[in-house]
């Protein structure tokens, strides 16, 4: 059977509830012919705040969770399915028509599967600055100076920022926990 992706709309921050509970609805029902995957994709993000470092995991749709089924012959979700997802605690509905669900497109699924299944073990860092904010060096050797941001390197953690030395506009790569916002 060819199974195809569909978006749930849930309750805001009841995603991995939503997802732990259809899952287990699907095990007890012995649908797994029928509901492949159950994903809430998530990324990791490093963020640096008063000298610490923490990493927390960001859902990239908030309020959405993706299901993997299969279709009947006419194109509809199974009765069995409909039925078991929609009597389930926090889910709103289908993306689509009421009556007739709109499963993704290819691209759309390539995309979410891809940003889902990045390895975790490099968080992206969260900066709070972009290119040309003004900012000002707060650690490191050139503590003080003040410049602005030429580039980010966000898979490093380091900005590259424009100050000025002896009257000349010099670059300086920083890691971006050592600079802040004017």
């Amino acid at each position: 059977m060819d199974k195809q992706w569909f978006v749930l709309r849930v309750a805001s921050n009841r995603e991995e509830q939503v997802r732990d509970t259809l899952l287990r609805k699907v095990q007890i029902e012995q649908l797994d012919a029928l509901v492949g995957r159950i994903v809430v994709p998530t990324e990791k993000i490093k963020r640096v705040r008063g000298g610490q470092q923490r990493i927390y995991e960001r859902k990239l749709y908030p309020g959405y969770v993706f299901v993997e089924m299969a279709l009947t012959d006419d194109g509809s979700i199974q009765d069995q399915c409909w039925y078991i997802i929609k009597e389930t605690s926090g889910v709103g509905d289908f993306i689509g028509t009421e009556t007739k669900p709109t499963p993704m497109s290819e691209t759309d699924v390539v995309k979410m599967l891809h940003q889902a299944e990045k390895p975790a073990d490099s968080p992206s860092v969260q900066m709070e600055f972009k290119k040309g904010d003004q900012i000002k060096v707060k650690g490191g050797s050139f503590e003080g100076f003040e410049g602005s941001v030429d580039e980010i390197d966000s898979e490093k953690g380091t900005v590259r920022v424009i100050v000025t030395i002896f009257g000349r506009a010099t670059p300086l790569d920083i890691e971006y926990w050592q600079v802040e916002k004017v």
